[in-house]
């Protein structure tokens, strides 16, 4: 039988917004170590150096080919019988980054594989250094055919940061987990969260195919 509480749901909703922003720093700091990351891992597997490339190209593979929950696991709980020891935040944070990086790496190989051949030709007769044709002329052409995949994974971000309650991070589903222990209560935390998440993922998704169109616009590309 439904039986929603209001007077509770108004009693919590100040716990799973203080999550919120918590959930919210920690997508957007992974994200931003996913964005940096991810352009070098691009890079790395198209230099000439064989080695480089196949070392970073397994790297890659294997990130992808793991689950997230696992990788946060290893960084905090495996990472400290090696000497390093990260707060849960930082561990969380950076295996999202890390686990975000592979899959935009593969996103920005797509961005730099579109680029036409002639724009490398001409690079080559200004000769120009591999880091100036790619950071002057290659990756700003690159950018804009990758920003949708790019939203994308900002979006699974949000709805990927409830696996780093297994390390005690208080997002926003190990608050409602919290709340639903102490209260014997479900309903309300899971629903509020499930409605924040919404509210968050909805305009985030609209923001991204403004700013697609934009940059689209801006460069003459539709």
């Amino acid at each position: 039988m439904f039986d929603w509480r209001w007077d509770f749901a108004w009693e919590i909703l100040p716990r799973l917004l203080m999550a919120t922003v918590n959930t919210l720093i920690a997508a957007g700091a992974g994200y931003a170590i996913a964005l940096v990351l991810g352009l070098v891992f691009a890079l790395a597997q198209r230099t000439p150096y064989r080695p480089v490339t196949f070392v970073v190209r397994e790297s890659v593979e294997f990130i992808r080919s793991t689950p997230l929950v696992l990788q946060i696991f290893f960084v905090f709980f495996v990472a400290p019988q090696f000497g390093i020891r990260l707060s849960p935040w930082a561990s969380g944070m950076i295996a999202i980054g890390l686990h975000y990086a592979a899959y935009l790496s593969e996103v920005y190989r797509g961005g730099l594989e579109s680029v036409p051949k002639g724009q490398w030709e001409a690079c080559t007769a200004l000769n120009l250094t591999p880091m100036q044709s790619y950071f002057r002329i290659i990756v700003p052409q690159a950018l804009p055919p990758s920003i949708p995949g790019m939203g994308n994974y900002l979006v699974g971000i949000f709805k990927d940061t409830p696996m780093l309650s297994v390390i005690g991070v208080a997002e926003l589903m190990h608050t409602a987990n919290a709340i639903g222990a102490q209260s014997y209560r479900f309903l309300e935390p899971y629903t509020m969260v499930g409605v924040i998440f919404l509210l968050i993922s909805l305009p985030t998704a609209w923001l991204i195919r403004i700013f697609d169109a934009w940059v689209r616009n801006k460069m003459g590309m539709n």
